[in-house]
């Protein structure tokens, strides 16, 4: 089954804020350790997460990620442990609307009800290999799809990725591939009664900071840490150093080469910061004749950034729409990591098509 370059709606490339898929693949430990995949397959009313939403509980109890504000995990690693010693997927519900709440002894309040999907998810296991799978075509850039099956008489319990779903649920994954949209799927194929998530993921975040210097570090880091994928460009060799952007990738090019040395139909979103006015030209130059990415930030006050319109001449009209500076959502930031967090917020924002 393909995967497939996301489609431009309205100037933007699609996108996933949810990547949780990428943080467990990242950080799941490399040791043959037994552990759970919790996968959140059905919601309704207020909930903390959404379907698509994941977590891995190891045999020793601690996990990574979140399904709840920490009120369902106590209970999830419970199921999760009899998951990982039988060795059989199951699905739980927890219904937290009004008074039945008190059943469970949780006491969320949270007025939501939630379906999740426990499976195993050692190194061997299928769940594993079609996260990982899923995560390869989400780093290039491509969407992808994983169907989770939750509940059925005959298929086996658990998550399938492109080149390992069940015949009769490959039309289904073909079309949220199509549509970018993911569902849920009830099907009775000879009898079996199956209920299915399908969920379509689009690519992570990808974000291109144009400038290596110090204050660049912790925008790559706050970004990273969100699981997004960071590119970082500059022309100077002490700046252009991987080992100072753990998780990203980093490319040593004149600003004059941006739009060789860098796919810019790839990225989601950009930052122009080198703090040398020449270069910040170039990347601006080069972005204009691009046409994309439809959002870029640029660091600095408004009299520099005014200055710059003026070097640019012609080239700023193409920038008009997408031209945003200073960069960052105003909270008062001082420091270097305050002004990333400023920054990669105001990204965030605009990813989610938030004011």
């Amino acid at each position: 089954m393909k995967s497939f370059k996301p489609s431009r709606a309205a100037g933007r490339l699609d996108v996933r804020l949810d990547t949780s898929l990428e943080l467990l693949t990242e950080r799941a430990p490399r040791e043959p350790v037994a552990r759970a995949l919790a996968t959140v397959v059905a919601t309704a009313g207020s909930t903390y997460r959404k379907p698509g939403a994941r977590m891995l509980i190891m045999a020793d109890g601690s996990n990574l990620g979140l399904l709840s504000g920490g009120c369902l995990e106590a209970d999830l690693k419970l199921h999760a442990q009899e998951v990982i010693e039988s060795g059989a997927a199951r699905a739980i519900e927890y219904d937290m609307r009004g008074p039945d709440d008190i059943l469970f002894g949780i006491g969320a309040g949270c007025e939501g009800a939630m379906r999740v999907l426990l499976e195993p998810a050692h190194a061997a296991s299928a769940a594993a290999a079609a996260m990982a799978a899923a995560g390869r075509f989400t780093a290039q850039g491509l969407g992808t799809c994983l169907v989770a099956v939750h509940d059925s008489t005959e298929t086996p319990l658990g998550t399938y990725g492109l080149e390992t779903v069940p015949p009769h649920l490959a039309a289904a994954a073909a079309q949220s591939l199509d549509e970018a949209s993911s569902r849920e799927i009830l099907l009775d194929h000879n009898g079996d009664r199956l209920r299915a998530f399908v969920q379509y993921l689009a690519p992570a975040p990808h974000l291109l900071v144009c400038g290596a210097g110090p204050d660049a570090e912790p925008v790559a880091a706050a970004a990273g840490t969100l699981g997004w994928r960071v590119s970082v460009v500059d022309h100077r060799p002490a700046y252009a150093d991987a080992r100072r952007f753990p998780g990203a990738t980093v490319v040593r090019a004149d600003a004059r080469a941006l739009g060789t040395v860098i796919d810019l139909a790839a990225c989601h979103a950009v930052v122009v910061m080198s703090h040398h006015l020449d270069s910040d030209v170039a990347y601006l130059r080069e972005l204009s004749a691009a046409g994309l990415p439809a959002y870029v930030g640029l660091l600095g006050p408004a009299a520099r950034r005014h200055r710059i319109a003026q070097e640019l001449g012609p080239a700023a009209e193409g920038l008009k729409a997408r031209l945003h500076g200073p960069v960052g959502i105003d909270i008062g930031a001082i420091t270097p990591e305050a002004i990333a967090l400023a920054i990669v917020s105001e990204v965030h924002a605009w990813l989610a098509a938030r004011p």
